[in-house]
């Protein structure tokens, strides 16, 4: 009788203790097992199956004989589920109907983000219209929406500020409104914005958000104010705004020194962030193989990435992370 007591008593304990500090997440946190390619997190929680999602670039790594850029061209949009934020298991790909201007085998999706609203998400995706080996090519963002983040039905392309349009981030304004940042390439890479009143009917509004030049851009709120982190190519950089319009930039850049875990020692990338608790962490990506010793290669090893995990930090008014540290996590459901 004792020893079960105390058994039962052990495993309480252990329960509490993973409550109050979370599981150990995986370092790095998510490989593609297909691809080898992952990158672009988007992360969202997944009502019907109470676990969360994560959507990806699924770049073709490990794919030969393919010419300049064709790797990251003909790509899907890989997932991932996890029921604790700290280890992820690959869902296969999306499945998109729908678009029909050009065949499903020569669409190239990059950069999901996906929002629920009202019982339905909502992905907003970049599309390439085929399979180029140069970055020069015509882009453009789609709306899909789906009941279970797995089916994935057409709804619009938007019309934004130019032809070559990526990496769109949507998020819901006070006023109950939507917004959508997203790089606008055709003006040297610089972030525009597009107003919604319904997820439907985007109106651009031509205007840049920042000086900076970026993409994949995440917009969140965390310690009561508005925050966006942004590739900037040199790790990434941070601003804080308090009324989503005016952003002030934020001195050191995050993620930009290479860390020493596996697969780490790069800059990081195109990130998503899920605030919890008051606690935030940033999922990220990684070239593990693209380190100064390597560059100019072309291979398997300078093409893979992954996607990585840490816990950010505010102290003063600035946010930082230190990507060598543990993450213990464990994301509670979203009602």
């Amino acid at each position: 009788m004792m020893k079960k007591l105390l058994t039962l008593f052990c495993c309480i304990a252990t329960l509490s203790a993973i409550a109050q500090h979370g599981f150990k997440a995986d370092k790095p946190i998510f490989v593609d097992p297909i691809e080898d390619g992952a990158a672009d997190p988007a992360i969202v929680f997944n009502r019907n199956k109470n676990k969360y999602f994560m959507f990806y670039t699924n770049r073709r790594a490990k794919t030969e004989n393919l010419g300049g850029v064709a790797w990251v061209h003909g790509t899907k949009i890989g997932m991932a589920s996890s029921i604790n934020g700290a280890h992820w298991k690959y869902e296969g790909t999306c499945t998109f109907e729908g678009f029909n201007e050009i065949p499903e085998n020569e669409i190239t999706y990059w950069a999901p983000d996906v929002v629920y609203h009202k019982g339905l998400y909502h992905m907003y995706v970049t599309i390439v219209p085929g399979i180029f080996e140069g970055w020069y090519h015509p882009r453009f963002i789609a709306h899909y929406t789906s009941k279970n983040l797995t089916n994935w039905k057409f709804q619009s392309k938007l019309t934004l500020a130019s032809e070559r349009c990526i990496d769109a981030s949507v998020f819901q304004l006070p006023n109950g409104n939507w917004r959508m940042y997203y790089n606008n390439e055709n003006d040297n890479k610089s972030m525009y914005y597009a107003d919604s009143p319904n997820l439907y009917d985007w109106k651009d509004c031509g205007k840049k958000v920042i000086d900076t030049r970026g993409e994949g851009a995440k917009i969140f709120q965390w310690k009561g104010t508005n925050w966006m982190i942004i590739d900037s190519w040199k790790g990434l950089s941070v601003f804080q705004s308090d009324d989503l319009e005016h952003w002030h930039i934020q001195e050191k850049r995050i993620l930009e020194t290479p860390g020493t875990g596996k697969d780490d020692a790069v800059k990081g990338g195109h990130a998503d962030v899920i605030v919890q608790d008051d606690k935030a962490y940033i999922f990220y990506f990684t070239h593990p193989g693209r380190t100064p010793e390597n560059n100019g290669i072309d291979n398997h090893n300078t093409r893979r990435s992954v996607i990585q995990i840490a816990a950010l930090t505010y102290t003063n008014g600035v946010i930082s992370c230190d990507r060598n540290k543990n993450v213990s996590i464990n994301l509670n459901p979203i009602k």
